[in-house]
């Protein structure tokens, strides 16, 4: 690990969680940072039950996903869910094992507790097919999902839904400069929801997440474990859901392909070394690999 100085004014900028993968995002001030990421984060995710195991669905087939506004009742643990030309519907976290469902992410099999019917209509109604089809899952504990070795090490990082790591980070000004390599004006510039981070940095020089081995924010220690390669759902619109352009692929494909990932990068997935609380504003330190 390089001890090479971190610029002073680096801050945490934005935080935010995803309780249903793929499901609109909440941005909150102050944040909870467990080993298997933000509190609540993609602890919730909908499956195809055609498929054996029950495969994920996400906004790459489904990007009206987007439109499904949460409201997460930290007291009770329930999720109220809403959507334009829909009652809202609030749905309590599962816990009957003889639910359980076995899921896949990815190359992932791990378990989820099927959340109900009512869910299940509800989503089918927005996606089409049949609520036998279409469930929503809970992820169960119980059976923990560990993150890639290959990226992440031998220290045993976990998560729950999401695409393969506990923490997705990016930087704000790599963001404006890929607007203005776009040529888009401060009117039509891409917002960072197109990338759906966790938690947001400023105070860097564009494209310096590139080089950051570890992330320092009060006790909590984050390591920067490999480039996440972005898809279609960075085109879509999360307050429409609506795909207008092929920004920001475009654009990225010209400076950011990564041949050995497969694809164009923007944004990195990071693991948990050190647990703690995290809040916007809040000063940060990075150190920078040799």
């Amino acid at each position: 690990m390089n001890s090479e100085t971190s610029p002073d004014d680096v801050k945490v900028s934005g935080l935010f969680f995803y309780p249903v993968k793929s499901c609109g995002g909440i941005s909150i001030a102050k944040a909870t940072l467990e080993t298997t990421g933000l509190a609540h984060d993609r602890e919730w995710m909908l499956v195809d039950t055609r498929h054996n195991p029950a495969r994920f669905l996400t906004q790459r087939e489904h990007p009206e996903l987007a439109t499904v506004g949460l409201t997460l009742h930290l007291a009770t643990g329930e999720l109220t869910l809403s959507r334009a030309g829909a009652a809202p519907l609030t749905v309590a976290r599962p816990t009957d094992r003889s639910k359980l469902l076995r899921v896949k992410v990815w190359s992932a099999e791990v378990f989820g507790i099927d959340a109900g019917d009512a869910a299940a209509q509800w989503f089918a109604a927005l996606l089409g097919g049949s609520a036998a089809q279409v469930r929503l899952v809970y992820f169960h504990r119980e059976y923990p999902r560990f993150c890639n070795t290959k990226y992440a090490g031998d220290v045993g990082a976990t998560t729950y839904f999401a695409d393969g790591y506990p923490v997705l980070v990016t930087n704000q000004a790599s963001l404006d400069d890929l607007n203005r390599r776009a040529n888009r004006s401060a009117e039509r510039a891409l917002p960072m929801n197109r990338f759906r981070p966790n938690v947001v940095l400023s105070g860097l020089p564009a494209w310096d997440e590139d080089h950051i081995d570890t992330l320092t924010v009060g006790s909590s220690l984050l390591k920067l474990v490999k480039p996440c390669v972005r898809c279609e759902i960075t085109t879509t619109d999360q307050a429409t859901g609506s795909r207008l352009s092929d920004e920001p692929l475009n654009t990225l494909a010209r400076f950011r392909n990564n041949p050995d990932l497969g694809g164009v990068t923007f944004g990195w997935n990071a693991i948990v070394l050190n647990a703690g609380e995290l809040a916007v504003n809040q000063p940060a330190s990075v150190e920078y690999r040799f």
